[in-house]
């Protein structure tokens, strides 16, 4: 059986570019089988001792010293001019790469991976043989929006609201390639969603947290960029109120801690997770989430109607300002940027349920809903038509998380 080919280009800065990139791959699988072959590659890190130090370094900056970030940013859009028309770091093993897989579409999930990228795999492999698509994880446009991601001889462009695709359009990239499309989570997160009974069984059987008690979820991403023990003395003031989940990411020195915490806090039920797969479970079990900016985190919550407080601790990333900036202007969503913020913040609400409610409220109101699978199809039959195949597609049945009345405090 002939394949279609597509190649991901990725990197790990931060959790939510791979993140994409696997939940497109099992997409593929979910909905076309063999059909589809998706080879997910880190280009950055296995390119070129240069941008794996760049990955790496960006990657400690957002656990130590996230106030640095503006600077690094604008170092790193200096790219744009290295890669006008060729790849400049990194050309060796991504020629060779695209020699040995040849790519029937080539997607990339990660703003350093478009300008010259498209070209040369134009070059090496023919123009009417491959297709070149982005995906764009912003929320808005504007400082932090990276130029990278612009490269205007893309075949599709998707972004995740209407705000990102205007900016992305008036910095260059043709309307009638540009699709608004949904937050490219992986197929379970829309299959395994509570109703109200199942809810209320996981967070009481698998969490050990009461039913109904108001739940603050202290998140981070999969390097564990954390303000946890800032937090969580407020949480344990009010612990005849409220309740905690709080995952630590891959810091084991953080998971550690934590449970040696709780032993000495037994007031305060709370349960604790590393590096955790069920994200999108513990959000359904949240009223509230704490996270950075980071866009899949966001976009999850968002999905499983679960509002933000924005983690601004020693400040906001540039990219994360994009995110933050959309929940800000579209729901009032606020930033917190010591304990005592976070502290006001939950007293208000523990005094006055309703202003609670209507920050909630305001939040949901940016919701949309989409069938996850039209993202998938298109990029799918784009590969397709340069292949010169056809393919079968199964069907694919989600289920939309709906209200309950546990969510509400």
């Amino acid at each position: 059986m002939e394949q279609v080919r597509i190649l991901v280009l990725t990197s790990s800065t931060g959790g939510g570019h791979d993140a994409r990139a696997e939940a497109f791959a099992d997409w593929c699988f979910q909905l076309y089988q063999h059909g589809v072959d998706v080879r997910i590659e880190q280009m950055l890190e296995r390119s070129s001792v240069v941008n794996r130090g760049g990955v790496h370094l960006y990657n400690w900056i957002q656990r130590r010293m996230p106030f640095l970030h503006s600077a690094y940013y604008a170092i790193i859009e200096l790219l744009a001019l290295l890669n006008r028309r060729t790849v400049a770091l990194g050309r060796g093993y991504y020629t060779e790469v695209l020699r040995d897989y040849r790519p029937h579409l080539i997607l990339s999930v990660h703003d350093c991976l478009n300008r010259g990228y498209f070209q040369l795999a134009r070059e090496v492999l023919a123009p009417q043989r491959v297709r070149c698509v982005t995906y764009c994880g912003e929320f808005s446009g504007g400082w932090g929006y990276s130029v990278n991601w612009i490269e205007p001889t893309v075949d599709l462009y998707f972004s995740r609201t209407p705000t990102a695709r205007d900016f992305a359009v008036r910095r260059g990239i043709p309307a009638e390639r540009c699709r608004v499309r949904g937050h490219l989570m992986l197929p379970r997160a829309h299959r395994d969603v509570f109703d109200a009974a199942g809810l209320a069984r996981f967070r009481e059987s698998e969490l050990g947290l009461l039913p109904n008690r108001f739940t603050v979820f202290l998140a981070t991403g999969g390097n564990g960029a954390n303000n946890h023990f800032e937090l969580l003395p407020a949480l344990l003031r009010y612990a005849n109120h409220v309740q905690a989940i709080v995952i630590c990411g891959r810091d084991k020195e953080t998971h550690h801690a934590l449970v040696h915490w709780r032993a000495q806090h037994p007031a305060l039920r709370m349960y604790i997770e590393g590096y955790s797969e069920q994200v999108h479970r513990l959000m359904q079990a949240s009223d509230v989430i704490v996270t950075r900016g980071g866009t899949t985190t966001c976009a999850k919550a968002l999905h499983f109607r679960c509002p933000i407080l924005f983690n601004a601790f020693g400040g906001i990333m540039p990219q994360e300002r994009l995110t933050w900036k959309f929940f800000r202007n579209g729901a009032g969503s606020e930033k917190i940027e010591s304990a005592e913020d976070f502290e006001r913040i939950l007293i208000a609400w523990m005094q006055d349920r309703r202003r609670f409610d209507d920050y909630r409220r305001a939040f949901l109101g940016l919701r949309y809903e989409e069938d996850p699978t039209l993202l998938i199809d298109e990029i799918v039959n784009l590969a397709a038509e340069a292949a010169g195949v056809r393919l079968e597609r199964r069907p694919f049945v989600s289920i939309e998380p709906r209200e309950t009345e546990e969510r509400k405090p």
